[in-house]
Formats: structure tokens, C-alpha cells, sequence
């Protein structure tokens, strides 16, 4: 009869545990790279200087009051804006993480035990001669067999959300937002 507690304990737990875990945290590593690639690429000018902020240059007509306070004048506005504080900065993380996982070892073990038993007996009597044959046989078969059936399953639940941005971030893009300020007014 086979060992199931030895069957069991010769299973790769480090691998259907610890694979899944390692893909996890290779993938919050991957998002945290995409998040510095996102804001490396999107955030700042290619080419010459790449330290140089993206700006997003806003025109508009604003109604301000004149000199004197009695009428309003239309007055041309070009603002520009950080194009980083405009968007939503990719910032996924793994919340959650549930591993199932199931083994189901069956054994099973058979043993057939089957006889046989045939005789057979012929008299024959020729002029006081007496003829008597009989014959027997006796059959005996035994068969054992041991049936193992393995089953694992693995189950990997991941919940992902869309982390708030780290306060380092937060800092800068708030005082990106306060660097907005109007560029040019003209009458």
C-alpha cells in the first residue's frame, strides 16, 4: 500500500506557493517601474534637456473690470499648466492575494481471488473388463493491484486596485499646481 503522507510531503509546496507569491511581487515591482516610465515619458520634454517639464499652454478671454472700476473689458489670458497635473498617474497595487491550493490522493487496493474445479470421470465395461477413467483439476488464481490517483488544483486570486499616489508625488504635483499662473494678458 502506498505512503499518501509521503506522497504528500513530496510535493513542491515552494513552488505552488512560492510561485505564485514571486509573480506577485514581480508584478507590484512592474507597476511601480511603469508609474516612473509613465511619468518620465509624459511628464517631461524628449529630446535636448529632459529634465525640462511638459506645459500645456491655455488661451481664453477673461471679463476683468477696466481702470476706473465702472465697465469690464475683455482681456486675452494664456495660462500654462503642468501636463502632469492633469492626468492620473498609473499607481495599481496588489491588495489582495488568495492562494488556494488542493491535493486529493486516493488509494485504492484490489484483491481478486478466483477457483476453479472441473472433474470429469468416464466408466466403460467391455467383456467383463471393467474400464474406469476419471480426471480432476483444481485452479486457483489470486491478483492484487494497488490504484493511485492524484489531483491538484491551484487557485490564484489577485485583487488589484488603484492605489492612492505615493506623498512624495502628491508634494511635487501640488506644488506643480500652484506654479499654474498666467503667462501673458493683453487688452
Amino acid at each position: 500500500m502506498p505512503n499518501l503522507v509521503a506522497e504528500l510531503n513530496s510535493l513542491d509546496f515552494n513552488n505552488y506557493i512560492g510561485g505564485p507569491l514571486q509573480a506577485a511581487v514581480q508584478a507590484q515591482h512592474a507597476a511601480a517601474m511603469s508609474q516612473v516610465q509613465f511619468i518620465q515619458e509624459v511628464g517631461f520634454e524628449s529630446g535636448t534637456d529632459p529634465s525640462k517639464l511638459r506645459y500645456v499652454d491655455f488661451k481664453y478671454i477673461k471679463s476683468v473690470p477696466n481702470d476706473a472700476g465702472t465697465d469690464f473689458i475683455d482681456k486675452t489670458v494664456e495660462i500654462k499648466v503642468p501636463f502632469l497635473t492633469m492626468l492620473t498617474i498609473p499607481a495599481l497595487r496588489i491588495e489582495e492575494m488568495t492562494i488556494d491550493f488542493n491535493a486529493k490522493l486516493t488509494s485504492t487496493e484490489t484483491s481478486n481471488v478466483s477457483s476453479e474445479f472441473a472433474a470429469s470421470a468416464s466408466l466403460g465395461i467391455n467383456y467383463k473388463v471393467v474400464n474406469f477413467k476419471a480426471s480432476a483439476s483444481y485452479k486457483r488464481s489470486t491478483s492484487r493491484g494497488t490504484n493511485v490517483e492524484k489531483t491538484y488544483n491551484l487557485g490564484v486570486h489577485v485583487r488589484v486596485v488603484n492605489d492612492e499616489i505615493p506623498a512624495g508625488l502628491d508634494r511635487i504635483l501640488t506644488m506643480l499646481e500652484d506654479s499654474i499662473a498666467s503667462v501673458n494678458e493683453a487688452a
